[in-house]
């Protein structure tokens, strides 16, 4: 069975980074594209940001500038570095996949609070 674990959410003053990592684990083929989208209370959820396999990238324009996404794909993990944070980039944020077993599928993680003070 495919699974996503996300960690490194938490509260951080504005300004301040953190850096959230998202693992594939099970029995699956290949990965493709990663991503992490974002839900704040009473808003629906969001791309933040992805990276295909073959690296190409791809940013919400709120966070272009301050957010990083890459992969080690060693490791079937992503990571999304986060600085410059801001009040409004509090929401939970789930990490998504498409990933290869006997087809290709999307697989969400269960989302990783950040809350970010003013």
């Amino acid at each position: 069975q495919v699974q996503l674990v996300e960690s490194g959410g938490g509260l951080v003053q504005a300004g301040g980074s953190l850096r959230l990592s998202c693992a594939a684990s099970g029995s699956f083929i290949s990965i493709a594209a990663m991503g992490w989208y974002r839900q704040a209370p009473g808003k629906q959820r969001e791309l933040v940001a992805f990276s295909t396999s073959g690296g190409r990238t791809n940013y919400a324009d709120s966070v272009k500038g301050r957010f990083t996404i890459s992969r080690d794909n060693a490791k079937n993990t992503v990571y999304l570095q986060m600085n410059s944070l801001k009040p409004e980039d509090t929401a939970v944020y789930y990490c998504n996949a498409d990933i290869a077993t006997f087809i290709i599928r999307s697989y969400w993680g269960q989302g990783t609070q950040v809350t970010v003070s003013s």
